[in-house]
């Protein structure tokens, strides 16, 4: 009987030390200890967000009428907030506002919105708050609106001159090139080469707005969405 006793202690010690084993050594699956070699692919199209200057990079997207104006408040926000509370100046920041969807005719100046306001103001649902009717030129562009804009009087003008830059929807301006065209029966092409030659300072076309949200992560911007 004493060697059946010994005999059972034994095995029992030899289960607790099997035990606290498993629980003390770490796992060494190839999943939990593989380190990753993803690099993303770098493009000439998206060089221009590597020149940018700035300590702190942040793009802005947005996508729809009222998120493009906040876009341009957030922007004036981020200069306000790092000079107030870090004693940064505008050049320590490098900062993108994405125009793209229903937000991408922001990206063209006066002249477009004089000859085809209307035709953006029924596709991106945005009327003039003082007229009720479409607007006949870029209330961006304007700060004679003050609170009856979500840019809260932002212009591009005032983002531009403390180096904002914009990323602009391609796919889009096609788009809203062809429903003008269908609209007023004029060349689509003619119409999308008018609109890209308005595009407002610091200004850049990309294939599409969603790829630029995607390059800008990729290059290391803190992503801000407005709306």
């Amino acid at each position: 009987m004493n060697e059946a006793i010994k005999t059972r202690r034994s095995l029992m010690t030899g289960l607790g030390a099997a035990a606290a084993a498993t629980v003390l050594v770490p796992a060494t699956s190839g999943a939990q200890n593989k380190v990753s070699n993803f690099r993303p692919a770098r493009h000439t199209q998206d060089r221009w967000m590597d020149e940018l200057k700035g300590q702190h990079r942040i793009f802005i997207d947005s996508s729809t009428a009222s998120a493009g104006a906040e876009a341009l408040l957030y922007a004036n926000n981020l200069y306000m907030a790092n000079e107030s509370g870090y004693s940064l100046k505008a050049a320590d920041l490098a900062i993108i506002v994405c125009l793209r969807h229903f937000a991408t005719p922001f990206a063209y100046n006066d002249a477009a919105w004089k000859k085809y306001g209307k035709a953006f103001s029924d596709i991106m649902q945005f009327k003039d708050p003082k007229t009720k009717e479409a607007p006949s030129s870029n209330l961006m562009n304007s700060a004679d609106y003050g609170f009856s804009l979500p840019n809260l009087g932002t212009t591009i003008s005032s983002v531009v001159q403390r180096g904002t830059q914009f990323a602009i929807c391609d796919l889009a301006t096609n788009f809203f090139a062809t429903q003008i065209a269908q609209q007023t029966g004029g060349n689509k092409d003619s119409i999308y080469k008018e609109l890209v030659a308005s595009a407002i300072p610091n200004g850049h076309f990309g294939p599409a707005g969603v790829v630029a949200v995607t390059r800008a992560q990729e290059y290391d911007y803190s992503l801000l969405t407005a709306g």
